[in-house]
C-alpha cells in the first residue's frame, strides 16, 4: 500500500504539471479548483477536474461492485483490479508517448483515464483496510499523526506507517515532476510498473501457504 501511495504521487504530479492542473488521485484538490473557478477564478481548468471526478467515481464504484462479496484481505479480485489499474496506467503512458498531451480535450481524456485507475486503486485499498494508508490522500494520515503525537493525545499509534505514507507520496510527486522534465509518458510508465509490481507481489504473497501450529500447553 505504501508503494501504491508512491505511485499516486507520481500520477498526481503528471496530472497537475502536464494535464492542465488536474489531480487524478486527490479529489479534494479538484473540488477546490472547481469551487474557485465557479466564483470567477480566471485561468482555472473546469473540464479536466469535472471529468476526473466523474471517472474517479466510476473507477471506485466498479471496484466496489467487484469486491462487494469478496472475503477480507488480498484475493484474486484484488489482483485483477490492481492489475487492471496497472494496465490502464500503461496504456495512458503509451498514449502520452505517442501523441503527447495534445489538445485540452486530449489532456482531459488522459487525466480521466488516470483518475479511473486511481478510483479503482483507492477502492481496492479501502477493501484491504491497511490503517492510515488510503494510497490517494494523506490529510487523514497527517491528522492522525498530529493528534496521536506527544504534543496531542500521546498515543503513539502507527506513527511510522503514517510518516512513511506522507514521505512516499511526497517522494512520488518529486519523482513524477523530475520524470516529467524528460517526458510525462515516462512518469506514468514508472507508476504503472510500481502498481504491476505490487500486484505481482501481493498475488504471490496471498498464494503462499502458511502453516499454523497451536502452541503446546504448558
Amino acid at each position: 500500500m505504501l508503494a501504491l501511495t508512491f505511485a499516486t504521487g507520481v500520477v498526481d504530479a503528471v496530472g497537475y504539471l502536464r494535464l492542465d492542473q488536474v489531480f487524478a488521485g486527490n479529489m479534494t484538490g479538484n473540488v477546490v479548483i472547481l469551487g474557485m473557478a465557479a466564483t470567477g477564478g480566471t485561468g482555472l481548468p473546469v473540464l479536466g477536474p469535472v471529468m476526473a471526478l466523474v471517472f474517479f467515481l466510476v473507477g471506485a464504484a466498479a471496484a466496489g461492485r467487484v469486491l462487494r462479496t469478496a472475503a477480507p484481505g488480498w484475493g484474486h479480485r484484488c489482483t485483477g483490479l490492481l492489475g487492471g489499474v496497472g494496465l490502464v496506467l500503461a496504456a495512458t503512458a503509451l498514449g502520452l508517448a505517442v501523441t503527447g498531451p495534445g489538445t485540452p480535450a486530449a489532456r482531459a481524456s488522459m487525466a480521466s483515464a488516470l483518475a479511473l485507475a486511481m478510483g479503482a486503486q483507492a477502492a481496492t485499498a479501502r477493501h484491504l483496510a491497511v490503517k492510515d494508508v488510503t494510497t490517494v490522500v494523506v490529510t487523514s494520515t497527517l491528522t492522525g499523526l498530529a493528534a496521536d503525537s506527544p504534543l496531542g493525545a500521546a498515543r503513539g499509534q502507527g506513527a511510522r506507517r503514517r510518516v512513511a505514507a506522507v514521505t512516499l507520496i511526497t517522494a512520488g510527486a518529486a519523482a513524477g515532476a523530475a520524470l516529467c522534465q524528460v517526458h510525462e509518458g515516462l512518469a506514468v510508465a514508472a507508476a504503472a510498473l510500481a502498481v504491476l509490481a505490487v500486484t505481482g507481489l501481493g498475488h504471490a504473497s496471498a498464494r503462499s501457504p502458511t502453516t499454523w501450529r497451536p502452541r503446546p500447553n504448558r
